[in-house]
């Protein structure tokens, strides 16, 4: 894969999933990944869901196995859990401005990378679906750290070897559930989102409908293999096409 392909407004990606599918979520505790576990624990088509993260979810769950891993930094403890894993969703992260520089992108592309050389090794053929962000840059020319950072590790995910590496860029992701926000700027947008959604719908997308985007995609048959991006006007096009009702 030496290629990233953008997908096309209105794209479905709707063919048959092939199995049951054994999925790993990293950062299930955080907004995006928790809705993503719960839809994976949901759907059929999962056969059985790792989720790997710092503290536990805090629930039980027949297809659900829980694995506490502390240092993202250094992965290799979790070559054993990772073994025959379908698909990885990729939901670990930390908000600009409530981290050092350096640990913004230690987060960002150092656990990212790190995470991948492990599950590489451990399960070669997994399917690889990642949380960047809106506005992030594969070229590295950026003023935006944040930026910059998520395109660097989209880069790292591309250069892995995954046959198959699902790139989400949302703008804002909506909260759905009442939660503390993270700084001003985010609870603003949570004040104004109604209005903010009418005027700019493509700047927008609800937490759940993006985790369940990201969960679907990598239980879908792959025929070849591909990297693909997709901006936030597409993920609201998969929820629209392949999830009604859209919102």
């Amino acid at each position: 894969m030496t290629a990233t392909n953008k997908v096309a407004s209105g794209t479905s990606m709707s063919v048959p999933t092939v199995g049951p599918k054994r999925l790993v979520i990293v950062g299930a505790t955080g907004m995006v990944g928790g809705y993503a576990l719960r839809y994976a624990l949901d759907a059929s088509a999962v056969k059985s869901v790792t989720s790997i993260g710092r503290k536990e979810f805090g629930i039980s769950h027949p297809k659900l196995k829980e694995v506490l891993h502390q240092d993202f930094a250094d992965c290799s403890a979790l070559a054993a859990p990772l073994s025959g894993q379908d698909a990885a969703i990729f939901c670990l992260g930390t908000y600009t401005g409530a981290v050092s520089d350096a640990e913004l992108r230690k987060t960002t592309v150092d656990y990212t990378i790190e995470f991948a050389r492990v599950l590489r090794l451990s399960s070669p053929d997994t399917a690889f679906s990642f949380l960047s962000g809106g506005g992030a840059d594969p070229t590295g020319r950026s003023r935006i750290p944040y930026a910059r950072y998520k395109g660097e590790a989209e880069n790292a995910l591309i250069a892995a070897g995954f046959p198959s590496v699902y790139i989400f860029r949302p703008a804002y992701i909506y909260p759905v559930e009442p939660r503390k926000e993270p700084n001003f700027s985010y609870r603003l947008m949570r004040a104004i989102y109604p209005v903010f959604r009418a005027l700019f719908p493509n700047q927008v997308i609800r937490a759940d409908d993006l985790a369940w985007a990201m969960v679907d995609v990598v239980l879908r048959q792959t025929p070849e293999r591909q990297s693909l991006v997709f901006e936030n006007r597409d993920i609201r096009a998969m929820v629209k096409s392949l999830h009604p009702p859209a919102r």
